[in-house]
Formats: structure tokens, sequence, C-alpha cells
């Protein structure tokens, strides 16, 4: 079932004492798409995402959402890390469980929720399997389902691939698009990688060099479902994104470079 639930980004703004990390923000987050954040490094997407999930307070500013939650979601507004964050002492299916057990599902259904999220996950056969025994792409599986597990109306995710090498992250990269095809949630994903965003985003949103503005908003209405790395729509839009960001990527490195000297 596709969310219904959309967020309105208005004005808001951000700074950490006297560093200003967004300026002044008006952005509409859709209903049911992947809305994809990328900018250079310091922008403050991160930031903008903890705003979003009412993390971060803003210091100018509102977050607005707007459409129903549907009556089995437990968790409108839910986060997927970079980190995995999983249990080390508790199984798969004890991971994914973890989330469920203080509400009011009854045991019999909080294991159909498991065991529905696990398949949507490709984990029905790892449930008893410990998270050492994983590799890090598959603890990231884990990480998803157990977000999934609420059924969640918005989904952010930030940089939820970057922790995994280049191969694994290709792998999943479609294994993520099915996925998020499937549970229809609003979803904000935050990336420095430009395949992932022209794999994954139906809006793409660029932010500038901190403080981060909105500097372009792009849109691929291809289904995720029909996506190819070598599409030659999508390899126009990575370079499009490139020629946006190039110049703001190497004043940001210089710029972290200079603070470290």
């Amino acid at each position: 079932m596709t969310s219904s639930v959309r967020l309105h980004v208005q004005g808001v703004s951000h700074a950490y004492r006297e560093l200003s990390v967004l300026a002044g923000l008006d952005l509409e987050i859709p209903a049911g798409e992947v809305t994809v954040l990328v900018g250079p490094s310091g922008c403050g997407k991160s930031t903008l995402l903890g705003i979003l999930g009412g993390l971060v307070k803003p210091s100018q500013g509102r977050v607005a959402m707007e459409g129903a939650v549907a009556d089995d979601c437990l968790n409108p507004l839910t986060y997927v890390f970079q980190d995995f964050a999983l249990v080390p002492w508790r199984t798969v299916a004890g991971n994914v469980s973890l989330v469920l057990e203080d509400t009011k599902l009854s045991r019999a259904e909080r294991a159909a929720r498991v065991a529905e999220v696990l398949a949507v996950a490709g984990l029905a056969d790892f449930a008893d399997a410990w998270p050492k025994q994983l590799s890090g792409g598959m603890r990231q599986r884990v990480g998803i389902a157990r977000a999934l597990a609420v059924r969640p109306a918005v989904l952010l995710m930030d940089e939820p691939l970057s922790a995994l090498d280049a191969q694994t992250r290709g792998l999943l990269l479609d294994e993520f698009a099915e996925v998020i095809a499937r549970t229809g949630a609003t979803t904000v994903y935050v990336t420095h990688n430009l395949a992932e965003a022209t794999r994954l985003g139906q809006q793409i949103v660029v932010l500038g060099r901190r403080p981060g503005r909105v500097r372009e908003i792009l849109r691929i209405d291809t289904p995720l479902s029909q996506r190819r790395l070598d599409d030659p729509d999508l390899v126009a839009v990575e370079a499009r994104l490139w020629e946006l960001l190039r110049g703001d990527a190497a004043a940001a490195d210089r710029e972290l470079t200079d603070a470290e000297a």
C-alpha cells in the first residue's frame, strides 16, 4: 500500500552555534516517492534528515506532515542508519522483533510481521542466524527489515550503503529499489553516491555547499523496477548531477582539508 503522507519543508534554516548549515529551505517531499538528497560534504544533508524526522529542531522554519497514516503504522517516521545498529546477542528475527515488543500487538501478530518483513528483505532463511554470521550487506538488510516492521509512513535513510564495499553496494542497490517499491513508503534517502541517487531517486534534490540551499531538483519518472544503471537517461541525469556538484564538492574538500591543517 502506497503511503499518502507527504512532508512540507517551510523556510527551514539551522545553525550549530555560529556555524550555519542550512539556509531558507523550502521543499516538498511527495507521498509514496523516493526523494534523494545529494550535495557536497558539510552541506546539511544529514541535518535536514534529522529535522524531517524530528530528531533536530530547526533554528527557523518548520516541517509539516500531511496525509493519513495507516492504522497498522506503529511509527510514522522511521530511520535506517549506516551503522546497522544490530544487537549482537539477538538473532536476526530477534533484532527485527525488538521494535515491536513494547506495542499492543499480540505475540502471534509480532511473529507474523517479523516473518513478513524478513521475506521482503530476502532474509526468511536467516531468521535464526546471529549478526556475526552475516555479511555487511545482509546486516544492513536486517536493519531495513527492522525499520519496515513498524510499517512506517515515512522512511528516512541516512547513507545506508556507505559502510559497505563497492561490490556489495552495487548488489544491494537493485534489492533496495525492489524493497522500497514494494513497501510504497514515502522515502527520503541521503547519499554521496550519484549512481545510488539515479537508481533510487524519483525526486533528486541537489543542495549547494554550506549553508545548504536547494540548487536544483531533478525528476526521474521511470519506475524503479525498470531502471538500469547503464540506461542512457540515468547516465545523463548522473552527468548533470556531477556538473552541478563538481565545483561545490571541490570547495568543500578544500575547506575540510584546511580545517584539519
